[in-house]
């Protein structure tokens, strides 16, 4: 009878063994398909970013220009094998970075990949600095003095006639507004611009139009009047096409580091509240 009773407890506690396994568990049944979420979850940062250098490098490898559509996000889903919800936060962020378009209800779109972005960041840190305006515009000033300096050596001596003609035709429209008492701000860009053209690079004036534009904004969110001398910055301006004229190489130079020599005197003397 012991013998027969200890079978049937043996019995018994298999039988109940095979119950809890049999049954699901707090953490749920142990199905593959329900591994996949948490796993996609943990690799979500990185499956994010290599989406957006091989939606990069598709743009790259099909030698596609700004405005030119992208395919859809089924088919980006299907070829990269990944979910919606990570093509949306890959594009989203290329977006940020001015390298793809959204257009709502038509598709996406190659960007422009502006210097937009650059801009933006270069305010946003300029203004974030409080108290202390003077130093973050005297960086961007220092590097975009390192860089028309060098590239006005560049120039210096290679200027044609007529493009020297057209720098002293801004020059002479500044004079007037200034005699009339207006700003002249764009035209002080438009003679940047001009000076560099015959290089022949797109980059230089989108770099130096990103330098100007931040220091404009900052100015115009910490309410800095315009230059109450402007005659001033006419002559520094003049004295630049007459070095030019003259093929002064090392003239040219110093008459650009003057001339922002002024504009940093100008920020400092603004920031102090000194008009």
């Amino acid at each position: 009878m012991s013998g027969a009773r200890t079978m049937r407890r043996m019995s018994e506690r298999r039988v109940s063994d095979d119950s809890r396994n049999d049954s699901p568990s707090q953490e749920g049944p142990r199905n593959p398909r329900n591994s996949v979420p948490r796993a996609r979850s943990v690799r979500e940062p990185r499956v994010s970013s290599q989406i957006r250098r091989e939606v990069m490098q598709l743009i790259l490898d099909r030698r596609l220009r700004a405005g030119a559509p992208l395919p859809t996000e089924a088919e980006l889903m299907e070829s990269l094998g990944v979910s919606r919800n990570s093509v949306r936060e890959a594009l989203k962020a290329l977006q940020a970075l001015d390298i793809v378009e959204i257009r709502h209800g038509y598709g996406t779109y190659v960007g422009e990949a502006s210097l937009t972005p650059l801009v933006d960041g270069l305010t946003f840190r300029t203004l974030a600095q409080q108290g202390d305006d003077t130093g973050a515009l005297a960086e961007i000033l220092q590097i975009r003095e390192v860089l028309e300096e060098g590239l006005v050596r560049r120039v210096a001596g290679t200027l044609s006639d007529a493009e020297l003609e057209r720098l002293e035709a801004v020059v002479e429209r500044m004079e007037e507004a200034g005699r009339a008492g207006c700003p002249f701000p764009e035209l002080d860009r438009e003679f940047h611009e001009l000076l560099y053209a015959s290089l022949g690079n797109a980059l230089v004036p989108q770099l130096l139009g990103a330098f100007w534009t931040v220091f404009r904004r900052v100015a115009g969110v910490r309410g800095w009047t315009d230059d109450p001398t402007p005659d001033v910055t006419v002559r520094r301006h003049r004295d630049i096409v007459i070095a030019l004229r003259a093929g002064d190489v090392e003239g040219a130079q110093k008459a650009m580091a003057d001339h922002f020599r002024g504009i940093e005197a100008r920020a400092a003397q603004e920031s102090r509240g000194v008009g």
